[in-house]
């Protein structure tokens, strides 16, 4: 009796898989305004990102933080990285006003 409840189970999440989401989708506006549906990142954002990563991986292999560490690593690399993309998430919405 379980197998024919397990394949009830998984022939439900497949038509789920299947047909919610094409009733979810949503409907075209009639502006005419084409948006684009992902966001340009400039090439300042691209190396900050690039330069944020590095600076986590480079302080991770300098304070080694798998030792015992943590708190250098955080100081040296997490805090940097948070407080930089936090001045320019506050920047960013002064620009947009």
């Amino acid at each position: 009796m379980t197998g024919i409840s397990e394949l009830l189970v998984l022939i439900l999440l497949i038509l789920c898989i299947l047909i919610v989401p094409r009733m979810i989708t949503p409907k075209p506006s009639g502006k005419g305004k084409k948006r684009s549906s992902a966001r340009v990142f400039t090439m300042k954002i691209r190396i900050a990102i690039v330069l944020s990563a590095a600076d986590i991986i480079i302080s991770a292999l300098w304070t080694k933080p798998w030792q015992g560490q943590i708190l250098m690593f955080i100081m040296f690399g997490i805090l940097p990285v948070a407080l930089g993309w936090s001045l320019v998430w506050i920047f960013s919405a002064r620009k947009n006003q």
